[in-house]
């Protein structure tokens, strides 16, 4: 029965080890993923089942922890897409992050409705029923007032910039400010 006994504690050491092991050899210094995923996804090279299996719990509890931290942060594609139609009009260095799995939907114009409008200096500023605030920038008068309610439309300029339509009027130059 010694010998037996041993040969348990060897194969308990085995299967506790595997994970670190799997995971020394998974991820990779450049890898563009979390590397709690990239351990669990190490662990499909081991070769025992017994092995396998205690890996991916090891690492699956790990990704789970990160996630529940925030260290790591799972999205659908749904709402990756969310997220780029609420970054729209921001200058943000990148968002290639959501890009992985599909080519990204490239974003160039925006609808939404308008929670409230106020004039300033002869500028509109627009706020949308997301929270969004945009600004107009240039001089150009509206021939209706915007108030809640109100249908807006922003698109892409050249160079950069925006246009803000405000229920189908001539566009005038904008810029988001929050």
């Amino acid at each position: 029965m010694p010998h037996f006994q041993s040969g348990l504690k060897l194969a308990a050491v085995l299967v506790l080890a595997a994970p670190a092991v799997a995971w020394a050899q998974g991820p990779a210094a450049d890898s563009p993923r979390a590397s709690q995923f990239d351990a669990l996804v190490a662990c499909r090279s081991i070769d025992d089942g017994a092995q396998r299996l205690a890996c991916y719990d090891s690492a699956a509890a790990r990704l789970a922890a990160a996630e529940q931290s925030g260290e790591v942060v799972v999205v659908s594609r749904d709402q990756a897409q969310a997220a780029r139609r609420q970054a729209f009009g921001f200058s943000l260095p990148s968002l290639a992050i959501f890009d992985r799995g599909a080519s990204p939907e490239e974003l160039d114009r925006l609808t939404a409705t308008a929670r409230n409008a106020y004039e300033s200096a002869g500028k509109w500023t627009i706020e949308l029923e997301d929270g969004a605030v945009w600004q107009q920038t240039d001089q150009e008068r509206l021939a209706r007032r915007p108030r809640q309610g109100t249908k807006v439309e922003i698109r892409r300029a050249a160079m950069g910039g925006y246009f803000m339509n405000l229920d189908g009027q001539r566009a005038v130059r904008a810029r988001r400010v929050k």
